[in-house]
Order: C-alpha cells, then sequence, then structure tokens
C-alpha cells in the first residue's frame, strides 16, 4: 500500500500480500489483487443476514457490492463475543425478523452471480455447530463463498471444522491476537487457508477506539508466517481510520458503521448502506480526499 497512516500507528506501510500465480487464486484473492494493482486495499463489508429484513438486507447487499470488493455474510446470533451494541442489535432485528440459516446460502448464490464481490461469512461456532459443519462447508461451498471466519473457535478445537472446510473447498479465516503467544500465533497462522484476520482496535465491534498502535506490528509477524492476505477490522468507525489500517493491511473491514447509519435513517436504510460503502471506498482510493461528513459513521 502507498498510503501513510494518520494518527500514531506509523510511518511506513506493511510489505502488501502478493497474489499467487495464474489460475491459483480464488475469487477473494483475485479481487483482493485487482484492488492492490489499483494502488489499495480491497474493501471488505459486513452486514448480518437478514438485517432489516430479508427484503431489504438483499438489497443493501446487493448496493454496498457496487463500493466493497468483498461482502462479509454475518450470520445472527444472540452471544457474538466479538460483536458490540451495534451488531447485537441488528442480529436480534433480523432473528425477530424471521432469519434462517438457509437465507445465507439464498443470498451468496444470488450475490454471486449478480455482483463480482467475493464472499465471506462470519459466523459463531454454535449455529455452524448445529447445522453441522460438514453440511455447512458443503452448502457454504456450493453457494459461491470462499472462506468461513468463526472468531470464538479455539485452535485446540478447530481440527474437524477446517477438514469439513478443506474437503469442500472452503477457505478458512483465522481470528489473531497481539496477545498471542509467538508459539501459539504460528499454529494459528499457519492453519489458515483463505486469509488472515487481524483486530485494527482493541475490544469489540463498533468500538470508538483509534486504530491500535499494535497494529502494524502483529501484521508484520503475520505476514512473517503466512503467504495469505491479511485483513483488519472490529472497531473501524470512519474513512479516516479506514484509511489508515489500510496502511497496512490488504483488506480493511467495516461493519457496524454500514449498520450505525442504516440504523439512524430508518426510513432510507438501504441509501444509506449505499452512501456508507461509496464513503468507504473513496477513503481506500489513493490520491483523493476523505469524505467531507467523515465522522457521520
Amino acid at each position: 500500500m502507498t498510503f501513510l497512516p494518520a494518527g500514531d500507528v506509523g510511518a511506513l506501510g506493511a510489505v502488501p500480500w502478493v497474489p499467487p500465480g495464474p489460475g491459483a487464486a480464488t475469487r477473494l484473492h483475485q479481487v483482493i489483487s485487482r484492488a492492490q494493482a489499483q494502488d489499495r486495499s480491497a474493501l471488505a463489508a459486513y452486514l448480518p443476514v437478514g438485517f432489516p429484513n430479508r427484503i431489504a438486507g438483499m438489497d443493501a447487499l446487493h448496493l454496498l457490492a457496487q463500493a466493497a470488493d468483498i461482502l462479509e455474510l454475518g450470520i445472527p446470533h444472540t452471544d457474538g463475543a466479538l460483536d458490540g451494541p451495534v451488531i447485537q442489535q441488528a442480529a436480534h432485528t433480523a432473528l425477530a425478523s424471521g432469519f434462517r440459516m438457509r437465507d445465507v446460502f439464498d443470498s451468496a448464490r444470488e450475490l454471486a452471480t449478480s455482483s463480482s464481490a467475493a464472499l465471506l461469512v462470519m459466523t459463531y461456532w454454535q449455529p455452524l455447530h448445529a447445522y453441522g459443519p460438514q453440511r455447512f462447508a458443503r452448502d457454504a461451498a456450493a453457494a459461491g463463498i470462499d472462506g468461513v471466519l468463526v472468531p470464538d473457535l479455539p485452535l485446540e478445537e478447530a481440527a474437524p471444522w477446517q477438514a469439513a472446510a478443506q474437503a469442500a473447498g472452503l477457505g478458512t479465516i483465522p481470528l489473531v491476537s497481539p496477545r498471542t503467544r509467538p508459539d501459539r500465533l504460528a499454529r494459528i497462522v499457519t492453519a489458515a487457508t483463505a486469509m488472515v484476520y487481524a483486530p485494527a482496535t482493541d475490544g469489540v465491534t463498533g468500538n470508538s477506539q483509534p486504530v491500535s498502535p499494535r497494529l502494524p506490528g502483529l501484521i508484520t509477524q503475520v505476514r512473517s508466517l503466512t503467504s495469505l492476505p491479511v485483513a483488519a477490522g472490529i472497531g473501524i468507525s470512519t474513512p479516516a481510520q479506514a484509511r489508515t489500517a489500510a496502511a497496512w493491511a490488504d483488506v480493511v473491514v467495516v461493519g457496524s458503521a454500514v449498520i450505525r447509519r442504516m440504523q439512524a435513517s430508518p426510513r432510507a436504510q438501504i441509501a444509506a448502506a449505499a452512501a456508507a460503502g461509496r464513503d468507504f471506498a473513496a477513503a481506500l482510493r489513493p490520491n483523493t480526499g476523505l469524505p467531507e461528513d467523515e465522522d457521520r459513521s
């Protein structure tokens, strides 16, 4: 990346991920490679499937796909350890609107055929386990999903899920932490097959903290362990923060900021999601200014 980070994160960007040779990349790796060819990080937009309801949620995802390189489909859950109040409320809304697991795969199939965005899923272990890991992996891969992040699944218990994902041709994405011991971090990272996810801030999603000064060191450490791309998410609330994280990460993930704008415009939620996507995408483009109202996220 060529951006210089704002704030106290550092002065120089890390060496970006190097894409695999022709024919070896998944759609996820292809869109990241395309973004890097444009001298920018890829943008991933997170939205719980079924929020605010099935129809409006799909409309929002279609519009987000026009700005984002990657769509991260969230599986609503009532007990998400990393979820802040914004995502918690959105998950409850989606569940109350009648969310079912098949909605994830139906949404992915529709998006895979109507957009060029790569598709990821973020889910906690309980709903995945209840559906059945092998069945979930098969259905996800068949629907066009590239990878899955399960942030509350410890490495010691992940082998069955990793085997199911590998058998289905589905990528796995671990969440790492700057507090993890180096030997354990190495085992977590080397088990990844699609991407590695690093926390941009200290705390749960939607927090208002600045980008962590530990992010550059963590990404550098991860890059020494894997050739996979590295994403930064959790707490990226403004386009300025997204640009800061982009100095280091191959992918910048926004979620609560999009949902917060939708919740603030109950009569124009779809338009609010689209506007948020455009603003964050603009922040990642080189040689462009930030949106005027960058703090409205």
